[in-house]
């Protein structure tokens, strides 16, 4: 088998401290907080936020404030997407 299971276990301990490292310090602590995954408080108030003002928007008829409830309701839309760190860099190549 290769690689024992301690050699393992200090793999997944300094993955863990690279990905989240307040996560990793307050498990090590004995009082765990939630993965970075799942801390999305910010990303609902942006969302909500967006969703009155583009409510505000439609029944003031008001252009601008449509417009900008759309963009950030993309942004938060974007932010709780699970897969878009997954999905690697999406700028173009640069040119030779």
């Amino acid at each position: 088998m290769p690689g024992s299971d301690d050699q393992r276990l200090s793999e997944i301990a300094s993955r863990l401290h690279r990905d989240d490292p307040r996560f990793a310090r307050a498990l090590g602590a004995g009082r765990p907080l939630r993965p970075r995954e799942y801390r999305r408080v910010r990303v609902w108030l942006l969302l909500a936020t967006a969703l009155a003002a583009l409510g505000a928007g439609i029944a003031l008829a008001h252009g601008l404030l449509i417009a900008a409830g759309l963009v950030l309701a993309g942004i938060a839309g974007e932010l709780l997407d699970p897969h878009r760190r997954s999905r690697g860099d999406r700028r173009p190549p640069p040119r030779a």
